[in-house]
């Protein structure tokens, strides 16, 4: 299979969809791969490390996306990419379709374009594995920023976020026990913050404590949400609905009633965010403040570590990118049900139920579809 790798639309994401590495393993099973020329710059890989992997390197974005049956990116494609895209051309990608927009959902429709969803790949009990690589690094990340954001420089109250002698420490309350909130609940705790998690699974919580010490956690409802947060020096939102905007489960007269200087995190902004009061940001300008309180939004929280990004996400995608190269686009939907769960459409027809509800569009099952290719 020709593979194709693009560059980044954003100028501040620095991350690239495969590794040499990757690439390599990839080539030695037969695969031809494209990488198209300083792709992964920003995540401090070569094209000749690329090269000398056994990938090609194409001069213009046109030119891989000409070449590819298969385009591997991270961010969701432009419309204007998919011009480019001949019918049937497959682009693995992380969509999050609830926020992505219409235009990009017509125009996947309008080009035949096959569309996974990285983010909805799913294991048969309920895991997203290569979500779960970024999010991972999403709830590392988080704590390092609340320190650096609680800063008075930075807005924040002036606190050091684990304390010292005689000083207490940051109270950190996460929102969502699931691989963001465990793994930001950890790096915290480790931090010397106090923690405080909450989500409406008990047993997500119960599995937590038996892991993380020196946590309270509670279940979550609008009181003891309001509760949280108002006591709170930095809130971490971290709530995933797969496939669907995230609700909005602190509000603004929560955000209103917070301390000034306290901090917001909103990891969920990728899905259109769980605070009331965000609104997506940049790297460049990653912070506002709100009623006193200072809000970090910025969708797609790993572009900035772009090394450790690319690299755990290349190897979270490798094991269905062999699958694809191995028995083509549609075996591989036929016989990997993780892989086929992942997709959003499939050469011009919406296969994703939810999908097609928002956006209310015909809905055909994926199975459906491939048996009358068969």
């Amino acid at each position: 299979m020709n593979i194709g790798v693009l560059r980044e639309k954003d100028p501040h994401d620095r991350r690239v969809a495969l590794t040499p590495p990757v690439v390599r393993q990839l080539v030695e099973r037969g695969n031809v791969v494209w990488v198209e020329q300083g792709a992964a710059e920003g995540a401090m890989f070569r094209d000749d490390e690329f090269i000398r992997a056994g990938a090609s390197i194409g001069y213009s974005q046109a030119d891989v996306i000409a070449r590819a049956d298969l385009i591997v990116r991270i961010s969701v494609p432009t419309t204007q990419e998919l011009d480019l895209c001949r019918p049937g051309t497959a682009i693995m990608a992380f969509y999050h379709m609830a926020v992505a927009g219409k235009a990009v959902f017509e125009r996947l429709l309008e080009r035949q374009i096959t569309a996974i969803g990285c983010e909805i790949i799913e294991t048969p009990d309920g895991r997203h594995p290569v979500l779960a690589a970024a999010s991972e690094l999403c709830g590392r990340t988080a704590i390092p920023l609340a320190a650096h954001l609680l800063r008075s420089s930075s807005g924040g109250r002036g606190i050091l976020l684990g304390g010292a002698p005689g000083i207490p420490p940051a109270h950190v309350v996460i929102l969502g026990a699931g691989v963001v909130g465990a793994r930001a609940a950890r790096a915290a705790t480790a931090s010397g913050a106090r923690v405080t998690i909450l989500d409406v699974d008990a047993e997500k919580l119960r599995d937590l404590v038996d892991h993380v010490p020196n946590i309270s956690t509670e279940l979550a409802d609008p009181d003891s949400i309001a509760a949280a947060v108002g006591s709170a020096d930095v809130v971490i939102g971290a709530i995933l609905v797969p496939g669907l905007r995230t609700p909005h489960i602190v509000t603004r007269k929560m955000v209103e009633a917070m301390r000034r200087g306290s901090v917001l995190i909103d990891v969920s902004i990728d899905q259109g965010g769980c605070i009331e009061t965000s609104r997506p940001t940049t790297i460049a300008e990653p912070a506002f403040i709100h009623h006193g309180v200072v809000h970090y939004c910025v969708p797609n929280l790993t572009a900035d570590i772009g090394r450790s990004a690319s690299i755990a996400l290349a190897q979270a995608v490798l094991p269905y990118l062999l699958r694809l190269g191995e028995l083509g686009i549609e075996d591989a939907f036929r016989k990997c049900p993780q892989l086929a769960r992942g997709v959003y459409t499939y050469r011009g027809q919406c296969v994703h139920r939810r999908l097609a509800a928002a956006w209310k569009a015909e809905y055909r099952p994926l199975a459906e579809v491939l048996s009358e290719g068969a």
